[in-house]
């Protein structure tokens, strides 16, 4: 008989590997993200309710979820198998919107804490008319653990209704997938008319590939055509490879028809007699525990690399977006260097400033003139690289994340920051060349102004600035004005570089707060590896 195994490694390996799944993100809108997020949800839900609580408490009541399509009277049997209303059942849609755990009050203690779904809260309320509502103030239905006992039930069984895995309702559809995961035993309730439909069907594809222990319940069929309808899907689940699921018929009564919620006796009895078996034979509760435990197990080997391939998506996707920016940037920088070079700054307004000082023009203005010319440099080339960005951006997929689209890159914002950066270098070169004169043994020293202008020209307007270096050198001397040069050349490369950078980075950060790193796939192989030596 296959037993667990519940040895601490196991079980330290299984918690490392969960932290590595919980901390494992895709935020990028790849084509494989959403399935990879939906994978990673399911695996918690199945490793935080089901896996890791069973594991460490092998002796716990089995937890029988019951399941299905909207109307398959779900909340009927669960009713119909306890003897009295616990569940709300009726003809509106949805009628189940808080899940109802119900079970011996022996056995009340395993579900009160957190053992499993621990982020429902409890509420319990030991006699209470099925239908009625008691929550908490302001508490979301939909994140409710509604906790009944009954003698009934035989002690080691729980049955749980869960909400439509089909609802119209989207946090409903999410509860009953996570309450499924939380099973032991799945049972999977369908109706004589939507037998075929495709919500069930993934359910029990899904609890096949997971080796689940799982039973059906093919519900409200018409005595007239139960021979075939039973006949028909047996043949489907045999064609599904299902065909040694326990099966179950319950037939079409007006206690169904009209939502009494409560059916005789007998037309559960065999689903009944089928779950206290489970229990109460040793040898078939600890195939029913072991079976579920162990496909779950099993499955981590295919789904932690499919879930460790998407995380290496991401991070390839974002190298990608990343390289783009830095590609452009780099790109603009070097461009702009060359520029300056050129003396480009010295043009338009700056230069008929330059032509015209000092007669007809002061050294302020000057200033003002080349500050406006180098700002109108720097906003143009970190635009280019922000439309080079866009462009690349545009080809990948990934760039279509929200909080990459939703970033306020206003041309505004760049000029206000150009602005302030290139009136700072302003500020710092005429204090070098306050600097400088004060340095000089003469009797009469230059106007400061004058002198920043004319190394602020000299750096700035390339060959047809040569006359400025002159001025320079007439002023201060050449030894000075070589000094100066040097300085405030130095002091132009670092404001250009803290500028390209910021803005560099200003693009990227949107980016960066997704934190998409590489380590992830590395962590959930090597999360899978331990556990699969520990096994």
């Amino acid at each position: 008989m296959v037993t667990l195994d519940v040895r601490p490694q196991l079980l330290d390996a299984l918690s490392a590997l969960r932290d590595r799944v919980a901390a494992a993100r895709f935020p990028l809108p790849l084509p494989g993200a959403p399935r990879a997020r939906a994978n990673r949800d399911e695996l918690l839900a199945q490793l935080d309710d089901y896996l890791v609580p069973r594991l460490r408490d092998p002796e716990a009541p089995l937890l029988a979820v019951v399941g299905g399509s909207t109307g398959a009277g779900k909340s009927t049997l669960v009713n119909s198998l306890v003897g009295r209303r616990v569940s709300e059942a009726g003809v509106l849609r949805p009628t189940t919107r808080t899940p109802v755990l119900v079970c011996h009050p022996e056995d009340h203690h395993w579900f009160s804490g957190m053992r499993v779904l621990p982020d429902l809260t409890r509420v319990w309320v030991p006699q209470q008319e099925a239908g009625d509502e008691l929550l908490l103030p302001g508490e979301d239905p939909t994140r409710v653990l509604r906790i009944e006992t009954a003698d009934t039930l035989p002690p080691g069984l729980a049955l749980l209704d869960a909400p439509d895995v089909d609802s119209l309702v989207a946090d409903n559809r999410v509860l009953a997938a996570e309450l499924i995961c939380a099973a032991d035993v799945w049972i999977m309730v369908t109706t004589a008319a939507r037998y075929a439909d495709a919500v069930p069907w993934h359910l029990l594809r899904t609890a096949k590939e997971y080796d689940a222990m799982l039973v059906t319940v093919l519900d409200r069929v018409p005595h007239q055509v139960v021979s075939e309808v039973s006949r028909q899907y047996g043949a489907l689940l045999t064609k599904a490879g299902l065909g040694d699921v326990p099966r179950f018929t319950v037939p079409e009564l007006p206690e169904s028809a009209w939502g009494g919620g409560l059916l005789p006796a007998t037309a559960v009895a065999s689903l009944r007699t089928w779950l206290v078996h489970q229990v109460q034979d040793p040898a078939a509760r600890q195939r029913a525990v072991a079976r579920t435990a162990l496909g779950v197990l099993a499955s981590l080997k295919s789904r932690m690399p499919e879930l460790a391939g998407a995380a290496a998506a991401q991070y390839a996707a974002a190298l990608r977006l990343t390289a783009a920016v830095e590609g452009a940037y780099d790109s603009e920088y070097a461009r702009v260097r060359g520029r300056l070079q050129a003396g480009a700054v010295l043009a338009g307004d700056a230069l008929k400033r330059w032509r015209a000082f000092p007669l007809d023009c002061t050294a302020a203005e000057l200033l003002d003139a080349l500050v406006e010319s180098l700002g109108a440099l720097l906003l143009c080339s970190v635009t280019a690289a922000d439309e080079r960005v866009d462009e690349a951006w545009r080809r990948e997929p990934a760039a279509a994340a929200p909080e990459l689209t939703d970033r306020d890159p206003t041309p505004e914002s760049a000029e206000h920051r150009i602005g302030m950066a290139v009136r700072r270098w302003r500020r710092e070169l005429e204090e070098y060349a306050e600097e400088e004169i004060r340095a000089l043994d003469r009797g009469v020293a230059p106007d400061p102004e004058t002198v920043a202008a004319l190394v602020a020209t000299a750096l700035l307007g390339g060959r047809r600035a040569r006359v400025a270096g002159e001025g320079l050198a007439e002023r201060i001397g050449a030894h000075g004005a070589l000094r100066l040069r040097d300085r405030g050349g130095r002091l132009l490369a670092e404001h250009l570089d803290r500028v390209v950078h910021t803005e560099r980075e200003r693009r990227l950060a949107p980016l960066d707060a997704l934190d998409v790193h590489p380590e992830p796939q590395a962590e959930l192989i090597a999360a899978l590896s331990v556990l699969q030596k520990e096994r």
